[in-house]
């Protein structure tokens, strides 16, 4: 991939990269707010100590559910984390060779 090329990749991935970590980030906060709903059904169920309650809020589907989509944003995020990653390199990568090149010039003159 040309260094161009590479740029205008790492440009075009940001934003959806920056969407996909608002989302993982707003799951793992959003976690914690479902389990406490949750938690507080369980208590109203007859659930008294804390202990029970938050296992109530673990086995609870809607709690499943949730970290099913934390998976998927985790997964989103660190594909296009990786992609740009991937671009950068692409750009080290020329950025080398062109100097190894100028070193050879150089020893050739």
């Amino acid at each position: 991939m040309k260094p161009e090329e590479a740029a205008q990749a790492i440009r075009d991935k940001a934003p959806a990269y920056g969407e996909a970590k608002a989302q993982r980030v707003y799951l793992e906060e959003f976690r914690k707010s479902q389990k406490a709903l949750l938690m507080k059904d369980a208590l109203e169920m007859g659930f008294e100590a804390a202990n029970a309650q938050e296992r109530e809020a673990y086995a609870d589907p809607i709690y499943a559910k949730l970290l099913r989509g934390l998976a998927a944003a985790i997964e989103k995020e660190e594909t296009l984390k990786w992609e740009i990653e991937a671009a950068r390199l692409d750009i080290e990568i020329f950025r080398t060779r062109e100097a190894t090149n100028r070193l050879q010039d150089r020893a050739h003159q």
